[in-house]
């Protein structure tokens, strides 16, 4: 289970929400009552996304805007896996079979082929396959997330063992469960590393023979 911590994250989600830089963006992590190492994580995610964006703008990471992605949820989503992340004890993570969609979306810019191009360039080095289903199933956010925080893709661990599951449902009704499935667990290896003490009095027994 998880505690009931809770941490403050100061946003105004009643307006319209603006282009925000990186530097907007640190700030508001910076400004939370979050643990040094959650503010660093972050900050590392968002970072490898303004560094795709720009990429694929033709710009910096300074200058580049956060369209959708500067609104109040990403950042949320974002410091909050972090935050859920620590919570929980997580010390690896690791993501499945990625599946990304395919077709079209429409965004700030027009029409862009799914995987949007910032995703695409934060799957680099990342296995994914399109799938069957015809909707944006990864965001450059949830790619960021990927990319910044996972320590492998595919199979399962070698020994991994699962001590909790919990589900968490989309808004898309889909041919297919629309759903993101999270394992908590503990790999053999460090399940076996616990020390085993056995004892016993020994009586009417000679050096010799014990």
């Amino acid at each position: 289970g998880v505690s009931a911590t809770h941490f403050d994250v100061k946003l105004d989600a009643s307006e319209k929400q603006p282009h925000r830089h990186l530097r907007h963006i640190v700030d508001i992590i910076e400004a939370a009552n979050l643990s040094e190492s959650v503010k660093a994580r972050s900050i590392a995610v968002f970072r490898k996304l303004a560094e795709a964006e720009a990429k694929v703008h033709g710009s910096t990471i300074e200058k580049i805007h956060f369209h959708e992605v500067g609104a109040v949820d990403a950042i949320i989503d974002i410091v909050g896996t972090v935050f859920g992340l620590e919570e929980l004890g997580v010390e690896n993570l690791y993501a499945g079979n990625i599946r990304t969609g395919f077709g079209f979306i429409e965004c700030a810019h027009g029409s862009m082929p799914v995987p949007a191009p910032a995703t695409a360039e934060l799957l680099m080095g990342i296995p994914y396959t399109q799938g069957t289903v015809e909707k944006e199933l990864l965001t450059p956010t949830g790619a960021a997330l990927l990319a910044t925080l996972c320590d492998g893709f595919g199979d399962r661990p070698q020994g991994f063992i699962t001590d909790k599951t919990a589900y968490g449902a989309g808004g898309w009704d889909l041919e297919i469960p629309n759903v993101l499935r999270a394992e908590l667990g503990v790999t053999q290896k460090n399940k076996e590393s616990d020390l085993l003490v056995l004892e016993t009095n020994i009586d009417d027994c000679s050096p010799q023979i014990l």
